[in-house]
C-alpha cells in the first residue's frame, strides 16, 4: 500500500474557507468566515500543527504533505502571503533582494524580505525566525513583473530587468553591498537588453542601469 503522508490528527482539519485564502495565508480577523469565535479555534489548530503562526495576527494553513513535520515556509513565500492577506492578491509583489532571491541570484539565508505595496505599512516581525517583512510603497501597476511558483502558490515578483534596476538604484536593507553587486552581475547576464533599456528610460533609471553595467565589468 502506498503511503499518503502522516495521518491527520483528530480535530485538526482546517475549514476549507481558510485553506482557500490566497497563498493559504490569512489574518486572525479573517477567520470569522469559518468560526463564530475564531481565536480559541485558531489556537487549537495551531497546537494540532494544522496552522503555522507566522507573525502576530497572521496564520498559514500547513500543506497536507507537511503535517507533523515542523514545516516552515520560505521567507519570500511567507512575506508574499502576509502582504496578500493585508493588501489583497493583486496589489503586492516581491521586489529588491527578495525578487533577486526568487530569481536564484541571491543564495543563503536573509533576514529581510521586501514587498512592494500600494500603501506604507510598518515592518512586520516574524515569529518563526529572526526575520522582518518590510513594505515599500510603490505604484505596482507600472512595474515590470512576472509570476513565479512557491510552496504556497504563485506570487508576483519584479522581472529580472526590473530587479536589476531596483537593486542598482537603492541598496536593500540587511544585505551587504557585495551580495547586491554579485546578484546584479548574475541577473544582468540573463536580461533582455531591449527590455532593460526601455524600462530604464521610461522609469528614469538610466543612471541605475549605468551603475549596474559598471558593476558587471
Amino acid at each position: 500500500m502506498t503511503s499518503t503522508g502522516p495521518a491527520p490528527i483528530r480535530g485538526s482539519a482546517v475549514p476549507a474557507k481558510l485553506a482557500a485564502f490566497p497563498l493559504r495565508t490569512f489574518r486572525a480577523a479573517d477567520a470569522s468566515v469559518a468560526f463564530a469565535h475564531p481565536y480559541p479555534q485558531l489556537s487549537r489548530l495551531q497546537r494540532r500543527g494544522s496552522l503555522h503562526r507566522v507573525a502576530h495576527g497572521y496564520y498559514i494553513v500547513v500543506p497536507q504533505e507537511h503535517l507533523g513535520t515542523g514545516w516552515m515556509p520560505a521567507l519570500e513565500a511567507a512575506a508574499a502571503g502576509i502582504a496578500q492577506a493585508r493588501f489583497g492578491p493583486q496589489r503586492v509583489l516581491l521586489m529588491g533582494v527578495s525578487a533577486a532571491r526568487a530569481h536564484g541570484a541571491v543564495l543563503g539565508v536573509l533576514s529581510t524580505a521586501l514587498v512592494a505595496a500600494p500603501a506604507q505599512h510598518d515592518p512586520i516581525m516574524l515569529l518563526d525566525r529572526a526575520a522582518t517583512v518590510r513594505f515599500v510603497r510603490r505604484d505596482t501597476v507600472h512595474l515590470d513583473v512576472e509570476s513565479i511558483s512557491t510552496e504556497l502558490g504563485r506570487v508576483l515578483v519584479t522581472s529580472i530587468e526590473q530587479t536589476v534596476l531596483d537593486l542598482a538604484r537603492k541598496p536593500s536593507p540587511g544585505v551587504a553591498e557585495g551580495q547586491i553587486r554579485e546578484a546584479v552581475r548574475a541577473m544582468l547576464a540573463r536580461c533582455d537588453g531591449r527590455v532593460l533599456d526601455e524600462l530604464a528610460t521610461r522609469q528614469r533609471l538610466v543612471s541605475a542601469l549605468q551603475r549596474a553595467q559598471t558593476w558587471a565589468r
